[in-house]
């Protein structure tokens, strides 16, 4: 029977792990998924009749007869970057909560590095901002001085061009639970993409090679049949996707930690950073990171990836940083994306519900705050009050 009081219990770090066609924990998922989305009509709809949809849920997944809706995709300019999102219903945002919550993040936690700061509880940009701080003091502490040398990472269309036979091997390895392990190929087979355009060579090469979902986007759509298919490419926007990016690194991750012995390392989805005082080492490292990441079936971004001076200025994930003289470190966000999020602003305000119109504003606010100018700070809420008095008063 669900349990008509919400359990706001965290399960991420229990061994207990309840099942995924618990009745308990769809209704936990669902209330999770419908945050922010409750004013939508289809999560409405749903919510009227919640017990019979659950119950409904239930069964297809005990049966192994559910199946992924087609979802709903644009695209998206964020943090300076463009990419085509995959929206799906309610029905599977609840079961895909459900696989994630319940066994994926807790399966994965114990095999990921503290300073991977993607978007788990308890970390994010914030977590990743405040480890590059701890690792630039302790570096100036113990080396006295700001010389020396910080190696910035990127990998290629990163979501694009996870694999999901080297995915799923990752996820055999440390998952039991078989209905997650056949929802997880349901929602890979979701997110194949139809190549029947290439000739066979083409095909045969595709794992290997730069997969760019922009330019996909452009193809000819008569030319997609439904002949071939390359297993290869998450949809960004899948609660699924984000812990696959999470996760799909950790071998990476560790080969640079603790082979390497790379003290200063961090990295946030597909950015990383490695601070060392020997530039030589760092080119060295670079190359190694370069093969271990093939391997690994992650492609380096060599144009994005370099060597700076800690005591020049640098970018990472959107903040200029410099190491100074005497230790301090100074961060300055980039006025483009001031600029950039002024845009958006006046876009989103048009097409959003006043509350997620809110959230979204003090969200970004609150992670960019402490970056900006007293006038900068005050020139952006100014806008955003003027926009909600224009639009939602």
């Amino acid at each position: 029977m669900v349990n008509t009081k919400h359990d706001t219990t965290s399960y991420e770090n229990c061994s207990y792990q309840r099942e995924i066609s618990n009745i308990n924990v769809l209704y936990d998922a669902f209330m999770k998924a419908k945050v922010d989305s409750d004013w939508k009509p289809q999560v409405q709809k749903f919510e009227i009749n919640l017990l019979t949809e659950l119950v409904k849920l239930q069964k297809e997944l005990q049966k192994r007869t559910f199946k992924f809706s087609p979802t709903n995709d644009f695209i998206l300019n964020e943090r300076g970057k463009t990419r085509p999102i995959s929206g799906d219903n309610i029905r599977d945002r609840v079961v895909k909560r459900a696989l994630c919550d319940e066994v994926l993040i807790p399966s994965i936690r114990k095999y990921l590095i503290h300073d991977n700061g993607a978007s788990l509880k308890g970390k994010g940009i914030s977590f990743t901002r405040d480890r590059l701080d701890v690792h630039l003091g302790k570096y100036y502490l113990e080396n006295g001085s700001n010389k020396g040398w910080i190696l910035l990472g990127d990998y290629t269309k990163y979501f694009d061009n996870i694999q999901h036979d080297l995915l799923m091997d990752m996820f055999r390895a440390i998952i039991e639970d078989d209905l997650a392990i056949w929802l997880l190929e349901k929602v890979l087979e979701q997110a194949m993409i139809d190549v029947s355009f290439m000739d066979d060579m083409e095909f045969a090469n595709c794992l290997n090679t730069v997969f760019n979902s922009l330019d996909y986007n452009e193809i000819d759509k008569t030319l997609l049949t439904g002949e071939k298919y390359m297993r290869k490419h998450v949809n960004v926007g899948d609660q699924v996707a984000q812990v696959a990016g999470v996760f799909y690194p950790h071998r990476l991750d560790n080969y640079i930690k603790i082979v390497e012995g790379a003290k200063y390392y961090g990295r946030y989805m597909d950015d990383f950073y490695v601070i060392h005082h020997d530039k030589e080492h760092l080119k060295d490292l670079a190359k190694k990171i370069e093969i271990e990441a093939t391997r690994n079936g992650i492609i380096l971004n060599p144009s994005k990836t370099m060597i700076c001076k800690l005591s020049e200025y640098w970018r990472y994930l959107q903040i200029q940083y410099s190491l100074t003289e005497t230790g301090r470190i100074i961060k300055k966000i980039n006025p483009k994306r001031l600029t950039a999020m002024r845009r958006k602003l006046k876009k989103l305000a048009k097409i959003l519900p006043e509350k997620e119109f809110v959230n979204y504003y003090n969200a970004w606010f609150k992670n960019y705050y402490k970056l900006m100018s007293k006038q900068q700070r005050e020139n952006m809420n100014k806008l955003f009050q003027e926009l909600r008095e224009g639009y939602y008063v």
